[in-house]
């Protein structure tokens, strides 16, 4: 049986109609780009504008193995960069979905009704079956369909910042993390040499008092020192095994048997990180790229909000082989043969209350929510700069008197022991020098990892390496994977 020239037309019709729609669509909206934000030419806490960004692997340049591999550690196996991992996955799939209403759906259907029955006029039965394909197609003349798709690819773009941003604070705590325990061990070390000192003292002490030449109060004072010196490397030792424990849980590994062989500070490189262009800022941090990916979905969800306000027309046709050939109320066609039917549905919101107004409403407000967030990201990217920039000045002009401070201090005990020793000092002199000198050399430790601290913070700041043309690049070469699977 051969198809009338009715249903042929009726079926150029559809193709046309289809062909004007799919137009349409890729013709909706685009989504708008960011506001243009106010940007300083330059940051205030360099010496000279330019300089060079980090590199993609910055951790590198401090100039430590156990730290590259504790990285590569917790770049595999973090549990919070593995949780971002997922969520990523589940904003490609979301992508895929709002991707496929923009096409056809085609269905394939079959059917089968045996009826049977019998009555005083006699019995019958039949078998009605069909095997059918269907397609369906919202003509997207609003652009709705479009820009769900849009908000929500843009949505897995921000979902992939966010794990590069995930990711680069994960990595920064663990470069953290590992100079905490390194310098808490030299401070141990120097609690420990302290604690030697004033082991060695209190004989000094002791010997003096039995001869008659120290006070009581001399000797209970030392003991006293003794035990403050024991007390500090208590508290030093339980604050080591919580910075290796807080490191063993960032590279996602439990604490149990987890050892750090560390190098003392002074054996790592002072990589050389420096600022660019405030306005280049904008391309190096993810967490901008995530604000701005979130407020342009939010601009394509007011499309579709907007859009959803609109007539909305569905083209439906069906085609294959069915028994009977036209199954109806009034009329059928007995036999198997071809079957092809065409539907048109419009529909026109009337009257709802208000509900499409005020789901609008709800997404110009959030767009003017987002829009906040993106402006507050930039000025956090800012500031975040100019602190570590600052902390990395303020630290190189107290290096001298770091330095200067701790060799003082240990002229001054050597010559305050010396001097009591000799019965030419008092022993709250000596005893001052002494507190003085391990103050010094705790605080130069301190000083040590606070530079190491503001170079991994200047490293976050810039970026760490990261670059938004590459990720959208590899963001969209994982698109066309997903896609064509």
């Amino acid at each position: 049986m051969s198809w009338s020239s009715s249903t042929m037309i009726a079926c150029r019709t559809l193709i046309l109609m289809a062909c004007v729609a799919l137009l349409t669509a890729c013709a909706a909206q685009s989504v708008a780009p960011p506001p243009q934000q106010d940007i300083p030419v330059a940051f205030d806490n360099v010496s000279a504008p330019g300089g060079q960004w980090p590199a993609q692997e910055w951790y590198r340049d401090f100039g430590s193995d156990e730290l590259d591999t504790f990285i590569d550690m917790a770049a595999k196996a973090n549990t919070d960069v593995e949780t971002a991992r997922a969520r990523v996955a589940q904003a490609d799939a979301r992508a895929r979905q709002a991707g496929a209403a923009i096409l056809p759906k085609v269905d394939a259907l079959g059917t089968a009704n045996y009826f049977s029955g019998h009555s005083s006029q006699g019995g019958g039965h039949e078998l009605d079956w069909s095997a059918m394909l269907s397609a369906s197609y919202e003509v997207d003349f609003w652009g709705k369909n479009r820009a769900t798709a849009n908000s929500a690819r843009l949505l897995a773009g921000a979902s992939r910042a966010d794990r590069d941003a995930i990711a680069l604070t994960t990595l920064a705590g663990v470069a953290s993390g590992y100079f905490q325990l390194l310098a808490v061990r030299e401070r141990l070390e120097v609690a420990q040499s302290n604690r030697s000192a004033a082991q060695h003292l209190l004989e000094v002490v002791q010997a003096r008092f039995d001869v008659g030449v120290a006070s009581p109060i001399d000797l209970a004072t030392q003991k006293a020192a003794l035990d403050m010196a024991q007390i500090a490397i208590s508290d030093l030792q339980q604050t080591e095994v919580e910075a290796r424990t807080a490191l063993a849980i960032l590279l996602g590994r439990p604490p149990e048997q987890f050892e750090v062989k560390g190098l003392p500070l002074d054996s790592l490189r002072e990589p050389i990180v420096a600022a660019g262009l405030p306005s280049e800022l904008l391309t190096r941090r993810p967490d901008i790229l995530l604000a701005e990916s979130n407020l342009r979905a939010g601009h394509a969800d007011l499309i579709a909000a907007r859009a959803a306000m609109f007539p909305s027309l569905s083209l439906t046709a069906s085609g294959g082989v069915q028994n009977p050939a036209l199954p109806a109320t009034v009329l059928t066609i007995a036999g198997v043969g071809p079957s092809f039917a065409l539907g048109a549905n419009l529909v026109q919101p009337i009257f709802d209350h208000g509900k499409l107004k005020a789901q609008r409403d709800e997404v110009q407000a959030k767009n003017l929510e987002l829009l906040a967030a993106y402006r507050a990201s930039i000025l956090a990217a800012l500031g975040d700069v100019e602190n570590a920039l600052a902390a990395i000045q303020h630290l190189d002009q107290a290096r001298d008197y770091q330095l200067e401070n701790v060799a003082q201090s240990e002229r001054a005990f050597e010559g305050a022991q010396a001097r009591y020793q000799a019965g030419s000092v008092d022993f709250l002199t000596l005893l001052e020098a002494q507190r003085t000198l391990y103050a010094a050399r705790d605080q130069f430790i301190q000083y040590k990892l606070a530079r190491l601290h503001a170079l991994v913070g200047l490293s976050k700041a810039l970026g760490g390496g990261w670059n938004q043309s590459q990720a959208q690049s590899t963001a969209s070469q994982t698109t066309t994977r997903n896609t064509g699977s």
